[in-house]
């Protein structure tokens, strides 16, 4: 079968024929029709998290998949051949961009029929962050405000839906068509960051997803009322910083949760809306690596396999 590899870190993704991976007890071979990409990708393939997720090589590039089931192996109930499935793999184990993947029964949720397998292949990682940062981590409510970094971008796309589902007013930051993809999506304000300073815009705000890092990680604390929160997914915040502005910060570990995964898939097939950047062929892998290496993706990269 295709699959795409890397052989060390910084290593250059290759398609390559390799062997159907075995399938052991408590797992299922996916036969993937999708899989999609996350920034965690590139980072992984740069080795920029290798203390978190130490790598074994040669590696198989991806965790979000989705497809139908082909095998099942020993001691597995409640799934059968030809089953629809969507999964996240751990990232250690990898394996989404390949002609079939071994997962963990554990790790699956049905796909329903109504969510194609493009868009199913999109929601794991992306969806779950935003899930997980807004109402598990925020535990955000009802008429409170929140500010959105990327409103554009994968998580920020979730993230903004989500949080005018629960009713809270939303704040992105955008630029160029991102803009209108964030009012699109049901910002109710959104700051062209390329030419305002949103620091210098907000405040007393109840929460701050934080998908940047950096200086606009360190600047959103000022926009956060006393009590606020803020959640990064990108890099652990300064709990000094926190402390002096009053504030509470944390830094989300977004990890492979079935439970999870099935709540934010039926919000999917409820009409949130899965936003894909594009969808390539296999073939195409290359430059939809780079694009998302890039930053500059609008929602999701989508690998037709």
């Amino acid at each position: 079968m295709k699959a795409v590899r890397i052989h060390a870190y910084e290593g250059v993704p290759t398609i390559e024929e390799v062997d159907v991976p075995p399938v052991g007890a408590g797992e299922v071979l996916v036969k993937v029709a999708a899989a999609s990409l996350n920034p965690l990708d590139v980072k992984l393939q740069k080795g920029f998290v290798h203390a978190f997720f130490p790598l074994a090589f040669p590696y198989t590039v991806g965790t979000d998949l989705a497809g139908t089931i082909e095998a099942v192996g020993a001691d597995i109930t409640g799934w059968a051949v030809g089953d629809r499935v969507v999964a996240r793999t751990d990232p250690t184990a990898g394996g989404a961009c390949a002609a079939s993947a071994v997962v963990p029964a554990s790790y699956l949720v049905r796909a329903p029929d109504a969510v194609s397998f493009e868009m199913a292949a999109g929601i794991p990682t992306a969806a779950g962050t935003a899930w997980q940062a807004l109402h598990e981590v925020a535990h955000l409510k009802a008429g409170q405000s929140v500010l959105i970094h990327a409103g554009a971008g994968g998580v920020g796309s979730f993230a903004i839906q989500y949080a005018r589902a629960a009713g809270a007013r939303v704040i992105a930051t955008a630029s160029g068509d991102g803009i209108d993809i964030a009012k699109r999506l049901g910002a109710d304000q959104v700051i062209d960051y390329r030419a305002v300073d949103f620091a210098a815009k907000l405040s007393d705000l109840d929460v701050v997803l934080d998908t940047i890092g950096g200086e606009t990680q360190q600047r959103s604390f000022g926009v956060l009322r006393s009590g606020g929160v803020l959640a990064s997914t990108v890099q652990p915040p300064d709990e000094a910083f926190a402390k002096a502005h009053g504030v509470t910060a944390s830094f989300l570990f977004h990890s492979s949760d079935a439970t999870r995964l099935a709540r934010v898939v039926a919000t999917v097939a409820q009409g949130t809306k899965v936003l894909i950047d594009r969808s390539v062929p296999l073939t195409g892998f290359d430059a939809a690596f780079a694009h998302q290496a890039s930053g500059r993706a609008r929602g999701k990269i989508v690998v037709d396999l």
